[in-house]
């Protein structure tokens, strides 16, 4: 449901009193999606959809931190989007890259204390997103108030299967028994080792499913999607997604 903009201003204190003293996810995963369909309904190039998208996750990490939400995982580029054309992934790879040199400079990356760590195949990007990458993760290591999750050249798959490498590769040599492998351990061969699963994940632009998105992190995340294509995502849309989270029993199989 879309609120016309004279109503923005007396929904939005409504809502924020709905979910303000409320529970709320330490992390979040966030499907961004819906650049090019947003970019081709008001007439714009498709890759001036990309920007907007990349300018709006600014908005919504303020978002989290207001409600203090520790970690946010972005679904930034998947090993899938290599299929697109040559032109949409050099200009996907040169926001990436425009966006990690920011971080490096933004003062309020500084002051809120955010870590930044890029998790994917490393190998398959360029000598030079890796040093960006390098820089930044250098740069954010020592804080530790929140932090930011950037997937790039990421598939969930791709993640299980180069665990799965790993710890057969260990057996292999006889530094692990076979006997200790549990789901505990498993996940200290992930991406995300050592970061609490996500409890929310978020998708927009109507989409209802996860693309390989952190698959073995989600088996009990709660699963929001919105039909509201990423770059028009407002915070009204955000705390909706918040209320329904805090609607929802979390019983974890129980």
């Amino acid at each position: 449901m879309k609120i016309p903009n004279f109503l923005y201003r007396l929904y939005e204190p409504l809502l924020w009193a709905q979910i303000k003293t409320g529970p709320r996810p330490h992390h979040i995963g966030l499907i961004v999606d819906g650049n090019r369909r947003f970019a081709k309904g008001m007439g714009l190039a498709q890759n001036e959809g990309h920007t907007a998208g990349s300018e709006k996750l600014e908005d919504f990490l303020r978002w989290c931190w207001r409600l203090d939400i520790k970690i946010i995982t972005l679904y930034g580029f998947s090993t899938e989007n290599y299929n697109r054309s040559d032109d949409e992934i050099e200009y996907l790879m040169d926001l990436i890259l425009r966006k990690l040199r920011e971080f490096q400079v933004d003062p309020v990356i500084k002051s809120e204390k955010v870590r930044i760590k890029v998790i994917g195949r490393k190998e398959n990007l360029s000598a030079e997103m890796n040093e960006e990458i390098e820089k930044v993760e250098a740069l954010t290591c020592d804080h530790d108030r929140f932090l930011l999750n950037i997937a790039i050249s990421y598939g969930g798959r791709a993640e299980i299967i180069d665990a799965v490498k790993k710890i057969a590769e260990e057996v292999r040599q006889g530094e692990l028994d076979i006997n200790a492998i549990d789901e505990q351990l498993f996940g200290k061969y992930l991406y995300t080792e050592g970061i609490r699963d996500p409890d929310l994940i978020i998708r927009t632009s109507g989409e209802e499913r996860l693309s390989g998105f952190l698959l073995w992190q989600s088996a009990y995340s709660e699963l929001y999607f919105t039909e509201v294509y990423w770059p028009a995502f407002r915070m009204i849309d955000f705390w909706r997604a918040i209320r329904v989270f805090q609607q929802r029993e979390r019983r974890f199989g129980r």
